[in-house]
C-alpha cells in the first residue's frame, strides 16, 4: 500500500473531528450566539448527566465480554504506561520551564492524559470505513474498532478521574492555601467532552471521579457477567430495550461533545499568561515525544508476545493511545477547582491546533510501519 493512499486513509477521521469541531467554534461565535455560553452550559450538562453515560454503558455492554477483555488486557496497561510516561515528562517539563506552582496540576494533567475518548471514538471506526485501509475488509475492520474504542473509552476515564483529578487537587490546595475564591464558577461537562461551559451559573451538581467511573463499572459488569448480558444484550434478550434506547442517546453524545470542544476553545483565542516554553513543551510531549515512545512499547510488546502479531488494528489503536492530544476533562478539572481556567483554554487551543496536523502524521507513520 502506497505511503500516499495511507495518508489520504490518516487524513480522513482527522478531517472530520476538524469539521465538527470548526462547526462548533463557529456557531459559538457573538455574532452567531447558537452555541454561546448559556446554551453551551446546559448543552454540557445533557452530554454528562445524560449522553456521555449513554454511549459509556452501551458501547462497553455490548462489545466488551470476559473474553475480548482478557485477549485485550494489554490495553489498560497500555494507558497506564501513557500516564506514567506523560507524568514522568511532565516533571522535566515543570523543572525546566519553572513552571509556576498553581499551573503544575495543569501541566501533569496535558502531558499524562491523552483524549482518549471521543477522539479513538470518532478516527478508529472512520479509518476502518476506507476502503484502501490496511486493517483488512471494512466491516470486519469495523465491528474490531468498537470494542478497541470503548475499552480506551473507559480505562481512560478512570485514569483521568482517580490520578489526574487527585494531581491537580494536591497542587491546587498548594497554590490557593491562602486565596479565597471570589466567585462560584458553574462545573459541569464530561470526561470525554470539554471544559465547562460558563461561569455565569451556579448549580448544585458537580462532576467528581464516582460520576465518572459509576457508568463504566455498571457497562464492565452489564458485558462481564454472562446472566446479566442475556438479559440486557442481544436481539432475544428480555431487556434490550433498555440497551437499544442507551444506544440511540449514546449515538447523539460524539457530536454534541465535539461541538461543545470547538465552542470552548474559543476561550482559548482571548489568550491568557501562560508562557509560550509551557505551551510548546506541553505540545513536544504529547505530539512529538510520547508518540515515539509509543511505538517503542507496542514494538517491544508485540515481540515480547504480549500482543498478537497478526491484529495490526489493535496495535494502532495502541500507538494511537500515545499520539492523542490531551484530555479536554483537564479543562473540566480546572473549573471544577476554579484554578486555572483561562492558561487552559490557551493550551488546549494551541495543542489541538497542532494535533490537527500531527495526529495525521503520526496515524500515517502508524499505519506505513504496520503495513
Amino acid at each position: 500500500m502506497g505511503f500516499l493512499n495511507i495518508f489520504i486513509v490518516a487524513l480522513m477521521p482527522v478531517l472530520k473531528v476538524i469539521l465538527m469541531t470548526g462547526i462548533g467554534l463557529f456557531i459559538a461565535l457573538d455574532r452567531i450566539k447558537l452555541l454561546g455560553p448559556e446554551a453551551n452550559h446546559h448543552l454540557n450538562n445533557i452530554v454528562f448527566y445524560v449522553l456521555s453515560p449513554a454511549i459509556a454503558a452501551s458501547s462497553l455492554a455490548e462489545t466488551i465480554t470476559f473474553q475480548s477483555f482478557i485477549t485485550l488486557w494489554f490495553m489498560p496497561l497500555n494507558i497506564l504506561l501513557t500516564f506514567v510516561f506523560g507524568s514522568i515528562l511532565a516533571w522535566l517539563l515543570i523543572k525546566i520551564t519553572k513552571t509556576p506552582k498553581h499551573l503544575r496540576g495543569i501541566v501533569i494533567g496535558c502531558c499524562s492524559a491523552g483524549n482518549l475518548g471521543n477522539l479513538p471514538l470518532i478516527m478508529v471506526p472512520a479509518v476502518c470505513e476506507e476502503a484502501n485501509n490496511p486493517f483488512g475488509d471494512p466491516s470486519v475492520c469495523s465491528l474490531l474498532a468498537r470494542p478497541y474504542a470503548s475499552l480506551s473509552l473507559a480505562m481512560g476515564g478512570i485514569l483521568i478521574w482517580s490520578y489526574v483529578f487527585g494531581m491537580m487537587r494536591l497542587y491546587t490546595n498548594e497554590g490557593t492555601e491562602n486565596d479565597t475564591p471570589s466567585e462560584t464558577v458553574a462545573v459541569s461537562s464530561t470526561e470525554l467532552a470539554v471544559l465547562p461551559s460558563t461561569n455565569a451559573h451556579t448549580i448544585s451538581m458537580h462532576p467528581t471521579p464516582f460520576d465518572a467511573k459509576i457508568v463504566k463499572i455498571v457497562g464492565f459488569i452489564i458485558g462481564i457477567v454472562s446472566p446479566i448480558r442475556k438479559l440486557m444484550i442481544g436481539n432475544k434478550a428480555p431487556l434490550r430495550v433498555i440497551d437499544s434506547t442507551a444506544y440511540m442517546f449514546g449515538e447523539a453524545a460524539i457530536p454534541c461533545m465535539t461541538l461543545i470542544m470547538g465552542a470552548n476553545l474559543l476561550r482559548g483565542l482571548k489568550g491568557s499568561e501562560v508562557s509560550r516554553s509551557v505551551i510548546i513543551g506541553i505540545i513536544a510531549v504529547r505530539s512529538i515525544s510520547l508518540p515515539a515512545l509509543g511505538i517503542g512499547v507496542v514494538m517491544a510488546a508485540r515481540n515480547w508476545g504480549l500482543i498478537g502479531s497478526e491484529n495490526k488494528l489493535y496495535q494502532f489503536v495502541l500507538m494511537l493511545q500515545f499520539a492523542v492530544p490531551p484530555a479536554m476533562a483537564v479543562g473540566t478539572m480546572t473549573q471544577f477547582f476554579q484554578l486555572g481556567q483561562c492558561e487552559t483554554s490557551v493550551i488546549m487551543l494551541w495543542t489541538y491546533v497542532v494535533a490537527a496536523f500531527s495526529l495525521t502524521l503520526w496515524s500515517t507513520f502508524f499505519m506505513w510501519i504496520l503495513a
